[in-house]
């Protein structure tokens, strides 16, 4: 079982990756916000999935829960709770 700190840095680099040719320059960590800080729009938050689930090895590991609340999407992800959902397999408060 991967410790939280090894899903954290392969997120990293998996999100280094999927930005590499976009020009945003930014060091990413625990508290990068995908919209805010890396400038993703809604169908980069559906190919970065599709990257994490190719890198972790997961088909569908119930990110529709950390994408809606309440009924509607949320604003934005943070690094630390796209990890912590990834570790754990449950929303961090």
């Amino acid at each position: 079982m991967l410790q939280s700190v090894d899903i954290e840095n392969r997120l990293i680099a998996t999100l280094q990756d999927f930005i590499a040719d976009w020009g945003v320059e930014i060091d990413i960590d625990r508290d990068t916000t995908l919209v805010a800080d890396l400038e993703f729009d809604s169908i980069d938050i559906i190919q970065l999935i599709v990257a994490i689930e190719t890198e972790f090895g997961k088909r569908s590991p119930g990110f529709q829960e950390l994408l809606i609340r309440d009924g509607r999407y949320v604003d934005d992800l943070g690094v630390g709770t796209i990890a912590d959902f990834l570790a754990t397999g449950t929303i961090p408060a």
